[in-house]
């Protein structure tokens, strides 16, 4: 795919493949109006105003009435691409839409290629690079949660924060070497240490930023939670209770559960994946065993664990004290909810002694046969979302959910170390705006100030045609 655009007028449907009540066909560039006229009867579009809308009449290419239709006009620069833009609004019949796209391309339009209406609004400055990856996460966005990161990420939020970064670099590139300008003078237009300061503050932001993207990234494609516990606790019976179907077989028999069965459902603003896991026990089948280790790695990737212990077990101690050598320990990056299942069995609710492993965790009473405590687990679930948000997030809400985004976040640190180091030892300026400059061009990259054709090919290649 051809990154520079060549002045081709193109067009695609912009609304989901399908049926529908309505699609809408989308023209832009230099011809876009023009070409639209060809196939419209109704009010001139080239004398229509910009972001106008005008009932009228589709023609194919023997001069008779396609559809009915709504033409929307955007001149340029006013419009997403930058470009004058038509969008078409015709009924969804799958036949209509494809002869109104043939019909534009015999007049003069081409097919667009995926993503390209986006890389036009990015080419012709409409929006930076983080701004383009933007549109299209929010348009995969899956929770309430998915969709306002990505909203605040599309509105400029990130790329804002990382001018400001950007600024303070090059301030401090800027007097580094303007003092290499006077350097037979000997002059110092700034302190060492309050350069220091500076890259110490920007270093501490970035880290932050980068450190987001854990938080980012789960809310994006979904909060990991492992269910774990030993055989028979009712581990999947509780999965298919919050995922409100039968998603996996419930059995007396221990051991059932031989591999890792995976869903996601919306809880409040987010998106959860679950993994009811095999149970932990010590046992000589191999199969099982395998489920087990794979049981034990998915508790390490999840950023939530629910660990179900039968609340009729008569020795609860030493099965939390089992399940914690399979797990680890609760800590700032792994919620561990105790959940307390089959409390219909059990005439009131039970109290276990906890290891000093679990003493962060949350401990639950619940049914996963009657449907008791679900609802304060839904809760937890929740909250423990807010911290890992609020924690992740800066004072301006900013979140890293783009892995090319973070890897670029984490690149531009050593060098920024390097800077840090140089400014302690007393090296050089021009040794140590080298380094900045380098950091400079980690986070440039971001958002297409310094990029390559390599990487804008590949990025808008993901989205859609019509987008």
């Amino acid at each position: 795919m051809e990154i520079f655009d060549n002045g081709d007028t193109i067009c695609a449907i912009s609304t989901p493949s399908g049926v529908g009540g309505i699609a809408v066909v989308r023209i832009s560039g230099n011809d876009a109006i023009a070409i639209a006229d060809r196939i419209w009867k109704g009010k001139s579009l080239a004398a229509a105003q910009t972001h106008t809308a005008h009932l009228g009449e589709i023609i194919d290419s023997t001069g008779n009435i396609l559809d009915q239709a709504v033409a929307t006009v955007f001149r340029a620069p006013r419009s997403f691409t930058g470009e004058d833009t038509v969008e078409l609004s015709v009924h969804g019949s799958k036949w209509i839409q494809r002869e109104t796209l043939n019909a534009l391309i015999q007049q003069g339009a081409r097919l667009a290629q995926a993503g390209e209406f986006t890389r036009r609004a990015f080419l012709s400055g409409r929006l930076d690079l983080a701004e383009a990856e933007a549109v299209a996460d929010l348009i995969a966005s899956s929770s309430r949660a998915s969709h306002r990161n990505a909203i605040n990420q599309m509105k400029g939020t990130f790329s804002r924060r990382l001018l400001e970064l950007r600024e303070k670099l090059i301030d401090l590139t800027s007097l580094l070497e303007l003092e290499l300008d006077f350097s037979e003078e000997d002059v110092e237009f700034a302190s060492r240490e309050k350069l220091r300061t500076t890259a110490l503050d920007i270093r501490t932001e970035i880290t932050r930023l980068a450190q987001s993207f854990r938080a980012g990234a789960a809310i994006k494609d979904g909060i990991p939670v492992a269910i774990v516990g030993p055989t028979n606790a009712g581990k999947s019976s509780l999965l298919n209770i919050l995922l409100g179907e039968d998603r996996a077989i419930v059995s007396d028999i221990h051991g059932t559960t031989r591999d890792i069965i995976e869903d996601t459902t919306e809880i409040g603003d987010y998106l959860f994946r679950f993994m009811d896991t095999a149970g932990l026990r010590h046992t000589d089948d191999t199969v099982e065993n395998m489920g087990i280790e794979r049981s034990i790695a998915a508790a390490s990737k999840a950023s939530i664990i629910i660990c179900v212990l039968d609340s009729t077990d008569t020795n609860p101690e030493t099965t939390t004290e089992e399940i914690l050598q399979h797990i680890g320990r609760a800590d700032s990056d792994k919620h561990i909810i105790l959940a307390l299942n089959k409390t219909e069995l059990t005439p009131t609710e039970t109290s276990i002694p906890l290891p000093e492993g679990f003493a962060g965790a949350t401990l639950l009473h619940l049914s996963a046969k009657t449907g008791q405590g679900i609802d304060s687990l839904n809760q937890t679930l929740t909250h423990i979302a807010d911290e890992m948000t609020s924690h992740a997030n800066g004072a301006d809400d900013t979140l890293v959910s783009n892995a090319r985004h973070a890897a670029a976040l984490r690149a531009s640190l050593p060098t920024l170390e390097r800077v840090l180091q140089g400014l302690s030892d007393g090296l050089s300026g021009d040794l140590i705006a080298q380094d900045l400059r380098e950091t400079l061009s980690h986070l440039a990259s971001i958002t297409g100030q310094i990029t390559t054709t390599d990487i804008l090919t590949t990025i808008f290649s993901r989205f859609c045609i019509g987008k």
